[in-house]
């Protein structure tokens, strides 16, 4: 979304995690993605460096003008939710916990998020910022881990949050599917 935003034209290639193209894992070998190579070959494979660096060439709806709060709820979100969230999501990996335990101990970063959001309609105010577009894919993860039990849970105000972020014209026009890449492919653009 931030690349959109920043209206930088990127080659996109759709790829099948579990089927790494080899000339994917050569830019990054951590086979994760996003994967963002620069024209100068400098490789970004980290979605909030890809965030920060594509606002940092156009910013045009100040999604960086944020606080301190705002940029550690982001850290927070990174470093602490979202190994919890993969436990949540892959509960059969992590047998020390249920699932539900797993969700438990997710739900307290959720019910914050939940809270901030009881009084303004994005993270950080009024406005669409950094922290949600950051933050929303793990939302959306968390949300359809159990989609029968988010759509029913406390969490109302994260919820139409959510709903907002899913039928926002940006991310429409991000989420369109592409055929997964090959190598020899005609290009693709976003």
């Amino acid at each position: 979304m931030a690349l959109a935003c920043s209206d930088i034209h990127v080659e996109l290639r759709e790829v099948k995690l579990s089927d790494m193209p080899a000339a994917m894992l050569q830019k990054s070998p951590k086979a994760t993605v996003p994967v963002l190579v620069l024209a100068d070959g400098q490789v970004i494979d980290e979605s909030l460096d890809v965030m920060h660096w594509s606002l940092s060439q156009s910013d045009p709806q100040h999604w960086l003008d944020i606080d301190a709060a705002t940029r550690q709820l982001i850290r927070r979100s990174d470093r602490d939710f979202k190994p919890l969230l993969d436990r949540y999501k892959y509960a059969d990996r992590h047998p020390e916990l249920s699932q539900l335990e797993h969700r438990q101990r997710a739900q307290v970063f959720v019910a914050e998020l939940d809270c901030l959001l009881a009084g303004q309609p994005f993270l950080s105010g009024h406005c669409r910022r950094l922290a949600d577009v950051a933050i929303f894919p793990f939302i959306r993860q968390f949300a359809g881990v159990d989609a029968g039990w988010f759509e029913h849970c406390e969490y109302a105000a994260l919820r139409q949050w959510l709903q907002t972020m899913l039928a926002d014209d940006l991310f429409q026009r991000v989420m369109q599917k592409h055929p997964f890449w090959r190598p020899g492919d005609a290009a693709v653009y976003l």
